[in-house]
């Protein structure tokens, strides 16, 4: 019986010795408990770089001396408004009715992450409360995910990336300009248009767009074409250049210059320059351009020699053609003039006409004339020189193929000279 009390009273001693601490324990949790019991409407916060993030804290203690914000929430840490790195950056709004506790952090940064803890020191015991845990705060900056070289035809996607989860919809820019896609991905069938800056952002933060991220389209060469120096005639002897141009990214380095119906080139390089060009040259010629992507050749042009003596003969014709038309302007000129003159003079005979019966009964011919020839006229002519002296030579033997007889055009005129007497027609002398 003793031995049983003795048991149960050692049980009470050790029951004893472990209840203590536990009390004790609980008397000092039950107190701060009561003191520093904060709530948090969200206890993680991930933001954009560049904007702004509002932190909310309520606590049931209502008596306060201060409240403030602290950031790692160390119990040494002092409040977020004395440090130098967060002036005119942070904001500390709080309503005693309600009792929520409101940080406002402009611009922030990747040097923002950290936990922030709303604490706040009773007006009684002038204890200081720290509500932990607090708010984890994440910045995440946008950035385009997307290789910078690609193939022609080749489907890309261009993903605008962020750490933090963006239910909001997107904003997609090439070279500044709004795309019509919406979604976190953008995707192309990569044509060379689509070479650019591309760039995104979330809907309600288009002033904070990732940075920008150049894609370059890839392709070989199109548009092959052959320029010929000098682009004119080509004389025997001048020295040719053929040009070979064409549209690539990256620009072709490969050039082969053909000749057709040749089987192998006959030049390299982007020009190719005949020194001395001859017909032996004469010919069509084509380009091909190559880079790393492909290849594509020109179509062929002609490139010949104009022979110096083709010239000399078509330089030849050319002045001949220029001095017929010379010519026959000064024909017109001068048979213009010389009918303005024969029609002067008919108007002047009209305007003053001779007698006729003075017309050779008195002449008195000082030179020669014609005075015999005859125009097979009918008429008889032997009464027109009845009362004519002639004193020169006269062409008067002159018959005109008339069968009249013409001794009676001389009875009375008295010839001083010969007068082209043995002059015959048809044959017959006088």
């Amino acid at each position: 019986m003793k031995a049983t009390a003795n048991k149960i009273a050692v049980v009470m001693k050790v029951r004893m010795t472990l209840s203590l601490p536990l009390i004790f324990l609980l008397m000092i949790f039950g107190v701060f408990g009561q003191i520093c019991k904060v709530s948090y409407k969200t206890t993680s916060i991930c933001a954009l770089k560049g904007s702004t993030v509002n932190m909310a804290c309520y606590y049931d203690w209502y008596k306060l001396n201060d409240a403030f914000w602290i950031k790692g929430c160390d119990r040494d840490m002092k409040n977020l408004k004395e440090y130098p790195e967060y002036e005119d950056r942070d904001e500390y709004i709080e309503d005693r009715e309600k009792q929520p506790a409101i940080l406002r952090l402009h611009n922030v940064t990747e040097n923002d992450e950290s936990e922030y803890c709303c604490t706040y020191i009773t007006e009684k015991d002038k204890e200081k409360c720290i509500g932990q845990p607090g708010i984890q705060l994440k910045v995440s900056a946008l950035q385009v995910k997307a290789p910078q070289l690609v193939l022609e035809k080749e489907r890309v996607n261009l993903t605008c990336d962020s750490t933090c989860s963006l239910t909001d919809g997107f904003i997609w820019y090439k070279n500044g300009q709004v795309l019509k896609i919406q979604s976190e991905t953008l995707q192309l069938q990569s044509e060379r248009s689509d070479s650019g800056r591309y760039s995104c952002a979330v809907r309600g933060h288009e002033h904070l767009p990732s940075p920008a991220v150049s894609i370059t389209v890839m392709y070989p060469p199109k548009n092959v074409s052959v320029f010929i120096s000098p682009s004119g005639e080509i004389v025997e002897g001048d020295s040719v250049t053929l040009s070979c141009s064409s549209d690539s990214n990256p620009p072709a380095l490969n050039f082969s210059w053909f000749k057709e119906n040749q089987s192998s080139a006959v030049g390299s390089g982007q020009s190719f320059i005949i020194s001395s060009f001859n017909s032996s040259h004469s010919g069509r010629y084509y380009c091909e351009a190559q880079n790393q992507h492909g290849s594509q050749r020109s179509a062929s042009v002609s490139v010949s020699v104009k022979v110096v003596g083709d010239l000399l003969i078509l330089y030849i014709f050319i002045g001949v053609i220029c001095g017929a038309a010379v010519g026959i302007v000064m024909f017109l000129i001068w048979r213009s003039r010389w009918m303005k003159t024969r029609n002067d003079s008919v108007e002047s005979q009209m305007n003053h006409p001779i007698p006729p019966h003075d017309k050779r009964t008195t002449c008195d011919v000082s030179e020669p004339v014609y005075e015999n020839v005859t125009m097979n006229n009918s008429r008889a002519h032997h009464d027109r020189h009845k009362a004519c002296d002639v004193t020169e030579p006269v062409y008067d033997n002159i018959p005109m193929n008339n069968s009249r007889p013409h001794h009676d055009r001389r009875k009375a005129c008295d010839v001083a000279e010969p007068v082209y007497e043995n002059v015959t027609f048809d044959g017959k002398r006088l």
